[in-house]
């Protein structure tokens, strides 16, 4: 690889979520590979749960920050992870209030430019400093064209409530994927999110302002897969839209627990369902339930890394009566940490119901197993239907229409849906799962990106 023409200083500020601070991070290593130094803004004590993902520490350094506290949130929280999403939007507002430290940071450290996602003062910030400045987008390019779109149109059609949550229901005029349709729950969940206020400002302004004042809008992702979904957003901008590639996960440099190696090893080969819905999504106990007892009634052995639900202590506790003794031997709940890459890349993984989170979906589209839906929130849902209706790549556990809930009927359909090699919706997605596995898995793909990514950060900054 040539070195670059310039070595750039990135300063990284995340919203104050894991998911945003690791695919951050997951960036800064692809960056500081070709020789970048990224400065990392990270609350203090979260520094030490994300410290073993800095692959290059001599070029990443952590500058530690002080969260204020907000009333309201628990004493010594730093991230969304320590408190029930109900309380996420508080964190909108102790990030507003770390202005006051970031800026002379910014001033001490004079780098080139700044990333941030949330916090929508960085580019006037910036600016006052000479430094320019990136939006830097965590959640896919479908779901943030989607809302930008359909924000547009209601405005200009001076929509009110009821027919805004109508329009809703249906891609908004001119979205290129008319395939892409929202269910009642979901329309209202949005909807919701979308009217959430911090110091009078809408929680979607946040991103929405951020992608008008900064001097470029970023995300990961890669125009083989997104590229309809990112012509259509560049329309809205009107500034340069970098895609950093499909942010492939690093090759693994440990080896599978040996407790997970050798009950895996007992099953066939593509015959065990991983079931896991990431490090902060927590059930509601019913639900918990349901899925639970749904990949009982598969009959297939199953793996599943879950939180305790809401008001749960342990997974043990949040159980079906006799549940645990009836699927003894071919199916275990685990209420901790797993190493989810190498346990995807097991040959006895069949199956992975996820939340669809982006980092999970990657891992799973990397690897050879197939893909049941059943997102929880925002651009997860997004993700889920950009899968299942646009790539038909995946099946999501059908839910009420109007409730969002789904059953253990429903989510051992779907498994036996994808996991049935002899079916036409079967052999349909596992087809398809293999086209996009292709793309992604293509030569020289990520490399490509990130050197893009970098040679039109070079541009931004007149290098």
């Amino acid at each position: 690889m040539d070195a670059p023409q310039l070595q750039m200083h990135i300063a990284m500020y995340p919203w104050l979520a894991m998911g945003h601070i690791t695919t951050y991070l997951h960036l800064a290593n692809k960056l500081a590979k070709r020789r970048h130094r990224i400065s990392f803004f990270i609350p203090k004590r979260t520094k030490a749960k994300v410290e073993h993902y800095n692959l290059y520490p001599h070029l990443i350094t952590f500058i530690p920050i002080t969260i204020p506290h907000v009333d309201g949130l628990p004493p010594q929280a730093e991230t969304t992870f320590d408190v029930p999403l109900s309380l996420a939007t508080l964190f909108m507002t102790a990030m507003d209030r770390t202005k006051k430290d970031i800026e002379p940071l910014l001033h001490e450290l004079k780098p080139n430019v700044v990333f941030f996602d949330f916090a929508l003062w960085i580019p006037s910030l910036a600016r006052s400093l000479g430094i320019k400045s990136l939006q830097y987008i965590t959640v896919n390019v479908m779901s943030v064209a989607f809302i930008e779109s359909m924000k547009k149109q209601c405005q200009q059609n001076n929509l009110v409530e009821d027919d805004e949550m109508n329009l809703m229901n249906s891609p908004p005029a001119g979205f290129p994927d008319s395939s892409i349709k929202l269910h009642a729950h979901e329309v209202r969940g949005l909807a919701s999110f979308m009217k959430l206020e911090v110091g009078g400002v809408s929680f979607m302004d946040h991103v929405c302002t951020g992608a008008n004042l900064s001097d470029a809008v970023g995300f990961r992702g890669c125009r083989e897969i997104e590229g309809q979904y990112a012509e259509f957003l560049e329309s809205f901008y009107w500034k340069p839209l970098l895609l950093s590639g499909p942010g492939l996960p690093d090759p693994p440099n440990s080896t599978l627990e040996q407790k997970w190696a050798q009950w895996l090893a007992r099953f066939n080969p593509g015959s065990v369902i991983y079931c896991a819905f990431g490090s902060e999504c927590r059930m509601v106990q019913d639900q918990f339930k349901e899925l639970l007892l749904g990949l009982e009634l598969t009959g297939f052995p199953f793996l599943a890394a879950l939180k305790a639900p809401i008001g749960f202590e342990s997974v043990e506790e949040a159980m079906p009566e006799g549940f645990k003794e009836r699927v003894h031997g071919r199916g275990i709940v685990h209420g901790g940490w797993v190493q989810q890459t190498l346990i995807l890349d097991h040959p006895s993984i069949g199956c992975f119901i996820t939340h669809c989170g982006a980092s999970s979906l990657l891992e799973a589209l990397v690897n050879k197993c197939q893909l049941v839906m059943l997102p929880n929130v925002l651009d997860q849902i997004f993700n889920a239907r950009m899968m299942s209706s646009s790539f038909k790549a995946g099946v999501e556990v059908e839910k009420g229409e109007e409730d969002g809930l789904f059953t253990k009927e429903s989510v051992c359909k779907a498994v036996k849906t994808v996991m049935d090699d002899e079916s036409e919706v079967g052999r349909q997605v596992r087809e398809n799962h293999l086209k996009l596995r292709n793309i992604l898995s293509s030569k020289d793909l990520e490399n490509t990106y990130n050197d893009s990514f970098c040679h039109k950060l070079q541009e931004l900054l007149g290098g």
